[in-house]
């Protein structure tokens, strides 16, 4: 990507894209519901596979939902966002306002070697699923050393709430589908490094194409147009129900955009 692609690509309207209806606010506040009650039912009567594919589902419909939560992007007071975070905290494992300073910290230094958000594209697959449970550790640990007070606040509480709400599960309830559910929680937690880094920035770099992107329909839909990871890092602001459109605007200004694919 050169100076004069960059600068044409910043010339796209965009600013019309940042406003949402009501009713696609309130789908992207419910988007994940529908596959957490399903994981939780096949869990229940036993149907682990079941179970696994809509947690997988849940777990990528709960990114997009703190992607636009971390950028403020549902139209909504910040307040909004910030109980989205506290929520998806507690249903997915970690510390979201955590995850939120080291990605707007990714957004300002995309692929620099201090972005630690990015460590999982630096490896080959192997090497980013090898990461395990050790990055979403950097990433906390970072978040706490860079965080003001309100946000460390909101770190502490969000991981308080973990524990509370794990001994709940383990040491309270008797319901083996909420057991099952942290303990996939968990899993996915220790994929992010693959699932949401390395995927969208493999072989690209900072003074290059900062990510990866998609344009088939079908591809798209089925991973909740969380792959428009390009047109996200040139407008952040814009919401993930949105990139759509962007993308389209994008590609009728610079064609040959999207050759660097997620998949």
């Amino acid at each position: 990507m050169d100076a004069a692609q960059l600068r044409m690509m910043r010339s796209v309207e965009w600013t019309d894209l940042l406003q949402l209806r009501k009713h696609e606010v309130a789908h992207e506040l419910v988007i994940c519901l529908p596959w957490l009650a399903g994981s939780l039912a096949a869990a229940a009567l036993g149907h682990y596979g079941v179970a696994l594919a809509c947690s997988f589902m849940f777990f990528l419909a709960g990114l997009r939902q703190v992607h636009n939560a971390f950028h403020h992007a549902f139209g909504l007071p910040r307040a909004a966002s910030d109980a989205v975070m506290l929520v998806q905290s507690v249903l997915m494992l970690g510390s979201m306002h955590a995850v939120q300073i080291n990605h707007l910290r990714h957004h300002r230094h995309c692929m620099a070697d201090d972005d630690i958000e990015a460590m999982g594209a630096r490896r080959s697959a192997l090497g980013a699923i090898a990461l395990g449970p050790w990055y979403p550790l950097c990433l906390h640990r970072k978040a706490l050393e860079l965080a003001t007070p309100l946000q460390r606040a909101w770190i502490w509480g969000e991981l308080l709430a973990n524990v509370l709400w794990i001994a709940l599960v383990f040491l309270v309830l008797d319901y083996a589908a909420l057991r099952y559910h942290v303990l996939a929680m968990a899993v996915g937690q220790c994929f992010t490094a693959f699932f949401a880094v390395w995927t969208t920035h493999r072989g690209c770099d900072r003074d290059g194409l900062l990510a990866r992107t998609i344009r088939n329909r079908f591809k798209a839909a089925i991973t909740y147009d969380m792959f428009y990871h390009l047109e996200h890092h040139l407008f952040p602001a814009v919401p993930t129900c949105k990139v759509r459109v962007l993308a389209r605007r994008l590609d009728a200004c610079v064609p040959g955009l999207a050759a660097m694919k997620v998949y």
